[in-house]
């Protein structure tokens, strides 16, 4: 069969591959694989109304396409092997046929064939087979190349430009590094801030959240302007202590999108240092609030509280509820983490913040429940005496959770127990030697056992005809 040109082939595989940013060499491939695949569909179309189908999944693992660049076309090879009588046209070739061409030849070798369809004849169902495929493929290379590069990125956080809008998601452009081209990345409506400006080709800074391996018609990168990673890197780059590890952020606790449009961004950050003499909170601040300020701009008037961390939960406690001013602090249930805070009554409001968002993230910072009261107010037996209510029921869930783990374990024991059973009479294949080698000892002592058996029956017997 002569080769089936496919004019402007060059020129189509340059425009594909800058379009879908792919190297040439990998749209080539995917279009020989398309080819190859409406191949397929036109030597099936000659079965079709046919009850025995002889084509199954290995079918065709003997045809390959050729491409011609130079010539702009494209082959259809079939590799086969010489026989003396032919059983299947697509697989074997007589000797006979192959000695009118190579006297050589003997049987058991394998000979390249063109068996390239007439253009006319590949069909419009084959033609479209090769269409979808091509798309098909073309999509699994750049899901493949977007997941290879961006899942082992270092830096999580990436520079943004607004392309289009969909839905209430925002389509974004990012890149990897410098030259690399730009890839579409999804910010869900709950990973953006209420206080950012997303109008078309603006730049954010977003944080790359997921990598999706899901195959999916549009992009395969999530990134989120909510996320507490972002929070960190912008401080991490603007604090050389951070950098330098000498200062140290040790929680995150973030509300970018409070449930209440009247409650603002607001996020806690907990840090440490590892020197005496350097002060963490004065560090992550900076000269007259110049590097929060930054942080601040670039999330768009966020509210930021750096407050210092602890190893005593007292303290810890009372520094994130910064900026209220703290009477006392008791820890109630230790054990379950549970305290209370006990604020003047001029402190209460601020203490637990608008719609209560101050003490809630003091919560996510610290890992504690804590209860905000009016220290005028206070009645210690009576607040003793409900958290000991509230303890005698966290131990008694404790219990009941004690108590169905132990019976999880004992019915998985049991479950083992039943398998090894099983397994004994009947051996998977890779248990038979094994299970050979014991069943040899296992009929040495049931000799044994019997011999034994016979022995006491005999005694028994002699036995009976005495009395």
């Amino acid at each position: 069969m002569a080769l089936v040109i496919l004019p402007g082939l060059n020129n189509l595989i340059e425009d594909i591959s800058e379009e879908k940013k792919l190297p040439p060499n990998v749209v080539e491939a995917a279009l020989r694989e398309a080819l190859l695949k409406g191949y397929e569909k036109y030597r099936k179309t000659f079965y079709i109304g046919v009850n025995e189908d002889p084509f199954d999944d290995e079918y065709f693992n003997n045809f390959d396409v050729g491409l011609d660049l130079d010539e702009e076309g494209y082959r259809i090879l079939a590799s086969k092997i010489i026989v003396e009588e032919v059983e299947s046209e697509d697989h074997q070739i007589s000797l006979l046929e192959v000695k009118q061409v190579a006297d050589d030849a003997q049987v058991g070798d394998t000979v390249v064939l063109d068996v390239t369809p007439e253009k006319e004849d590949f069909g419009r169902m084959a033609a479209s087979t090769t269409k979808q495929v091509l798309a098909q493929k073309l999509r699994d290379q750049q899901r493949k190349m977007i997941q290879e590069e961006f899942a082992d990125l270092e830096d999580p956080v990436l520079t943004a430009r607004v392309i289009r809008f969909e839905r209430q998601s925002i389509i974004m452009g990012v890149s990897s590094g410098i030259g690399r081209p730009e890839v579409e990345a999804e910010l869900p409506k709950r990973d953006q801030l209420p206080n950012d400006n997303y109008r078309a080709n603006a730049t954010f800074k977003v944080f790359l959240k997921e990598v999706s391996e899901i195959a999916r018609k549009g992009p395969q990168l999530f990134v989120s302007r909510a996320n507490a990673g972002l929070v960190v890197y912008l401080f991490e780059n603007e604090v050389p202590e951070i950098q330098e590890g000498t200062v140290k952020i040790v929680a995150v606790s973030r509300e970018a999108n409070p449930p209440s449009r009247a409650v603002g961004p607001r996020t806690k950050v907990a840090v440490d240092s590892i020197e005496q003499e350097v002060d963490p909170v004065g560090a992550c601040i900076g000269a007259r609030g110049a590097r929060i300020q930054q942080v601040v701009n670039e999330l768009r008037g966020e509210k930021i509280d750096v407050i210092k961390w602890s190893s005593d939960p007292i303290q810890y406690i009372l520094n994130s509820l910064s900026p209220a001013k703290v009477d006392l602090v008791r820890l109630v249930d230790p054990e379950g983490q549970h305290a209370h805070v006990l604020v003047p009554p001029d402190q209460l409001s601020l203490a637990i913040g608008r719609e209560g968002q101050n003490v809630r993230l003091a919560a996510r910072l610290t890992g504690w429940k804590i209860d905000v009261k009016n220290s005028h107010e206070y009645d210690q037996e009576a607040e003793d005496a409900e958290v000991a209510k509230l303890i005698m029921q966290r131990e008694d869930e404790e219990k009941l959770q004690r108590e169905a783990e132990k019976r999880l374990e004992a019915e998985q024991a049991e479950r083992a127990s039943e398998d090894a059973r099983l397994r004994e009479l009947y051996p998977l294949p890779e248990d038979e030697q094994e299970y050979g080698d014991e069943q040899y000892e296992g009929d040495l002592s049931s000799d044994n056992d019997q011999q034994g058996n016979m022995k006491e029956n005999q005694i028994l017997s002699k036995e009976e005809k005495t009395r």
